[in-house]
């Protein structure tokens, strides 16, 4: 059988917050399991129960706007922001591209092609 892949890579406010407590906010050097579990709840001010649900990423839960900023202040990994940078790095990559080729193409469709990009990494496409 095949593996099923969700259409979107992108990945959910809960999984964000499970990765932010398992990498950055109580890592593997904290010890085991339950001690990184309880490390992450003194660290954020939650109860062991809710730090557990995030960390098995629960999918009965949801994970408010307070909370959201609570692990991206505590981690310094912000939500969305990562994504961006990358879309960024693409832009200036197909820019590199397209101006290498730019003796051989007239240069308006070059820039054309380039603003077209910005716009749709603005854009979120």
């Amino acid at each position: 059988m095949r593996k099923r892949y969700r259409k979107t890579p992108k990945m959910s406010t809960v999984e964000f917050c499970q990765d932010a407590l398992r990498k950055h906010i109580a890592p593997r050097s904290i010890g085991s399991v339950k001690e990184r579990i309880t490390h992450a709840a003194r660290q954020l001010g939650w109860s062991t129960s809710r730090t557990k649900d995030v960390w098995y990423a629960d999918p009965r839960i949801s994970i408010n706007g307070d909370e959201l900023h609570e692990i991206e202040q505590e981690s310094g990994v912000y939500y969305g922001r990562q994504e961006a940078r990358e879309l960024d790095r693409e832009i200036e990559n197909a820019t590199a591209l397209l101006v290498e080729m730019q003796a051989g193409s007239p240069r308006t469709l070059a820039h054309a092609l380039i603003e077209a990009a910005r716009i749709l990494a603005r854009s979120g496409t």
